[in-house]
């Protein structure tokens, strides 16, 4: 009896095996806390090799098991779901505006990383290359702004002093004097070109101080933004990519490295354009002694960026100076933009853009006056690459999924 009480514990210090070979014992806090503790995998690993990037460390334990779904546990999540996508909403409603300057950054990067790509192949580092970049879009701001302003003011300030003016000239004709006097319109034209009145109607010296700080506000955060995204472009694409499954993730990578070469050849095709556009504009105002031939350039320039509308905009303001300043000149402003017009939209704008995308004219109008609906002339910019980014999907993921049912 002694014999069988004194082998108790040696059973459960020492394992049998069917050889008859004792085996060590293992520690029961170990096993049970530790299932893996003791393999062969977990001594050899190093303790000292970092995991990568996007992968997990395995130092903060293994996964449990998922909890159970209960009709309490799936009501929880239910509710909580719906909290979050009110608070997702009321977020994304306070921050439209960042969410605004976030999107222009981030076309912005796209757009300028070929230009960047382009300088590293010749051999300059990351760094360098995002600054020249920076510094060019830079240059090229102050350079607008410089040409734009002045003119802007002054031509302001002499319509508002000259407006009187023209009024007393119309009213020599008999029916518009006729009209004027019947609702006062003299009185109510110098009541509004008073300059206390105008001061109020652009918000007094503190409005006007907001909108100048506003706006260079804004500019400012485009511009680190767009610094910040394109000096850690491949880092936050990958990331995009790691977030995606990988049984998916090659052709999310496929095409994802699509959009994106498509969106910056589009954005390379535009550029392009409206560069011709502002110097064929800069040159032919030149020719026929328009005022400010460098601004209505730039006016042309960034106006043709718009898809669809803008040409027409930069043009139907050049004619109104060429009016303004000789009725001749005028009609020569509006016969100019006509060809060009004709020439850029049947020659000019399907060779360049031919190669970075193919989007239909029907879609593309319409994205173009929904974008402008939705986010101004931010929506209008990025209305052709968003269509042929959806085009691009609905023919490689959605309709082969269509036909395969």
């Amino acid at each position: 009896m002694s014999q069988e009480v004194s082998a108790a514990p040696d059973d459960e210090a020492a394992a049998v095996n069917p050889t008859g070979e004792a085996e060590p014992a293992r520690d029961a806090t170990t096993a049970v806390g530790n299932p893996r503790a003791g393999t062969d995998t977990d001594s050899e690993r190093p303790t000292d090799v970092e995991p990568a990037e996007f992968e997990p460390s395995g130092r903060f334990g293994v996964p449990g098991r998922p909890l159970r779904r209960s009709a309490f546990l799936i009501g929880f999540t239910g509710a909580l779901g719906v909290l979050l996508a009110y608070a997702l909403f009321l977020g994304v409603r306070n921050a439209a505006g960042i969410l605004v300057l976030v999107v222009i950054a981030l076309f912005l990067a796209v757009g300028l990383h070929p230009a960047v790509v382009r300088l590293r192949n010749w051999g300059l580092p990351r760094g360098l290359a995002v600054a020249v970049v920076t510094l060019t879009l830079l240059l090229l701001i102050v350079a607008g702004l410089l040409a734009l302003v002045p003119p802007v003011v002054t031509q302001s300030g002499q319509f508002i002093q000259q407006l009187p003016g023209y009024v007393e000239e119309l009213r020599r004709n008999p029916t518009v004097n006729d009209l004027v006097i019947r609702y006062d319109v003299m009185e109510r034209v110098q009541a509004a070109a008073n300059a206390d009145n105008v001061g109020r109607a652009l918000g007094g010296v503190l409005g006007g101080a907001q909108l100048i700080f506003g706006t260079l506000f804004r500019l400012l955060t485009v511009l680190v933004l767009t610094i910040y995204f394109l000096a850690y472009f491949d880092r936050l694409r990958e990331l995009g990519y790691a977030l995606v499954p990988r049984s998916r993730r090659q052709r999310v990578q496929l095409i994802g490295d699509e959009i994106l070469t498509r969106v910056g050849a589009y954005m390379v095709g535009a550029l392009a354009i409206a560069v011709l556009a502002g110097v064929s504009t800069f040159v032919f105002a030149l020719a026929v002694g328009l005022p400010y031939p460098f601004a209505l350039a730039v006016v042309v320039a960034v106006t043709d960026l718009i898809p669809q509308i803008g040409a027409t905009l930069g043009a139907v303001v050049v004619t109104l100076v060429g009016l303004a300043t000789d009725l001749p000149v005028g009609i020569a402003c509006l016969v100019f933009f006509v060809i060009y017009q004709q020439v850029e939209n049947y020659l000019i704008y399907p060779k360049i853009m031919r190669r970075a995308v193919s989007v239909n004219e029907v879609a593309a109008l319409l994205a173009a006056l929904l974008g402008v609906a939705l986010l101004g002339v931010v929506g209008a910019l990025i209305a052709i690459p968003t269509v042929a980014a959806l085009q691009l999907i609905l023919r490689e993921v959605v309709l082969p999924r269509q036909d395969a049912r």
